[in-house]
């Protein structure tokens, strides 16, 4: 049988009953699921998917429980306590998960809420998470080409604007003149990569590339015009942030946008504003 994948999901075995629970196959002695955790009806030979991590005496436990990260996920958790060894967050499940001190970069209050990726330990075996995310990231062999899209996490902010963490393995910029959305820390959106640099640095942008997001914003526009009587007093005279306001969306996009239906024949330009062109 597969290795137990500690800190993922495992599918496994029901080999034996006992009045606290089942134990699952692991090859071995077998990995307890506590009965209260236990799927209605489950019996001995039936599969079942559980979280497989280490309890407080240190034993292998399965749980039908969904934790609110899994090993390799960056996530923000809260801290629920704090010790001279580390700090202890909540995960959703019910042990806690532990942040040694030396992988915190200044010290976790009780309280906060922090950005961490969740790791086996090699000396326990045990699931814990590090604060030091950015050093787990590499840009020396970019998986990565301009224009791709890529999922994005908020990791820290910068002079620049903000310091993003792209597919999980790499760092990028998004600069603060191509913001048009709140962002907080742990924040995920979509993005592309909008340019490489000699030095693998990689400057980044919210939302799709060129006419692909065109063609998502033009039905948001329309939509609008007909929920206001055909009519809105916008254009590229507006001001962005009254444009990110109403559209959500930044005012290069907007003007991307408008030019794409007026081209379409199915808005035109006053002086104030856009008119919906009856078809």
């Amino acid at each position: 049988m597969e290795p137990i994948k500690v800190g993922q999901y495992n599918t496994l075995r029901v080999n034996r009953k006992v009045d606290f629970g089942f134990y699952l196959d692991d090859g071995a002695e077998g990995i307890l699921l506590p009965k209260r955790f236990a799927p209605p009806q489950l019996a001995i030979d039936d599969t079942v998917t559980v979280f497989v991590y280490h309890d407080s005496d240190n034993r292998l436990i399965a749980t039908t429980q969904k934790p609110n990260a899994v090993v390799g996920d960056i996530v923000k958790l809260k801290v629920v306590s704090v010790t001279k060894q580390g700090a202890f967050l909540d995960w959703g499940l019910m042990k806690d998960l532990f942040v040694p001190a030396s992988k915190q970069v200044s010290g976790m209050r009780l309280g906060g809420e922090y950005l961490v990726k969740l790791y086996i330990d090699e000396m326990t075996g045990r699931v814990a998470a590090t604060e030091k995310v950015e050093n787990l990231m590499s840009n020396d062999h970019l998986t990565v080409k301009e224009m791709d899209m890529v999922d994005l996490l908020v990791y820290r902010t910068s002079e620049l604007g903000y310091v993003m963490i792209i597919n999980n393995q790499h760092i990028g910029i998004l600069h603060g003149n191509e913001v048009f959305q709140p962002l907080e820390i742990g924040d995920r959106v979509k993005g592309f990569i909008k340019k490489i640099r000699p030095d693998n640095k990689i400057d980044l942008i919210v939302g799709k590339p060129g006419y692909a997001k065109v063609e998502d914003e033009t039905e948001k526009i329309i939509r609008l015009l007909n929920e206001n009587n055909g009519y809105l007093p916008y254009n590229d005279k507006s001001d962005p942030t009254d444009i990110y306001a109403f559209f959500g969306m930044s005012k290069k996009a907007f003007k991307m946008t408008t030019g794409h239906l007026y081209k379409q024949k199915k808005i035109q330009f006053t002086q104030t504003g856009i008119q919906l062109i009856e078809q």
